[in-house]
């Protein structure tokens, strides 16, 4: 059972909350999110707020709560192979309780299939919220080229909300 070893990222300005899976190995080795070189959420959401990629951690930490945007995952804690989805198993879902509690979340959003399936499974009901799925930004959703990417996240801008 691995353990999710990064802590959420929000303040009481964030006005959506995406949410992944679990993190992927190079996620977990460097403490924060969406960290494999190949996955494409921070090109994918710098684009929608027309900014430059953020490169260093402090960098990605200001640029989402510069935008008003909380990240966390929907697990947190389960047992997984690698980075792999498809093996996760014996999910324990994280708390978005302290999230919800302190800012004013106008939408969740989740980042993939997977995401939302556990979010569906063991959140939604819990929070009594629901959530839209975007396409994932792994690099093992092939068939999702960038530009394709970047026109569906288009609906995160916060000032939707």
């Amino acid at each position: 059972m691995i353990t999710h070893p990064i802590n959420p990222l929000y303040d009481k300005n964030s006005k959506i909350l995406i949410l992944g899976s679990f993190p992927s190995v190079k996620s977990r080795e460097a403490m924060f999110f969406y960290d494999h070189p190949q996955n494409r959420f921070w090109k994918v959401t710098a684009a929608v707020f027309d900014s430059p990629v953020p490169e260093t951690v402090d960098e990605k930490r200001k640029f989402l709560l510069s935008n008003g945007i909380a990240v966390w995952d929907v697990i947190g804690r389960c047992d997984i192979q690698g980075s792999a989805d498809t093996t996760i198993k014996n999910v324990v879902p994280n708390d978005l309780t302290p999230i919800l509690s302190t800012a004013e979340i106008k939408q969740i959003f989740v980042n993939g299939k997977t995401a939302e399936k556990y979010f569906n499974k063991y959140i939604r009901d819990r929070i009594n919220r629901t959530a839209v799925c975007l396409p994932s930004t792994s690099p093992a959703n092939a068939a999702w080229n960038i530009e394709k990417l970047i026109e569906a996240w288009k609906i995160i801008k916060t000032e939707n909300f």
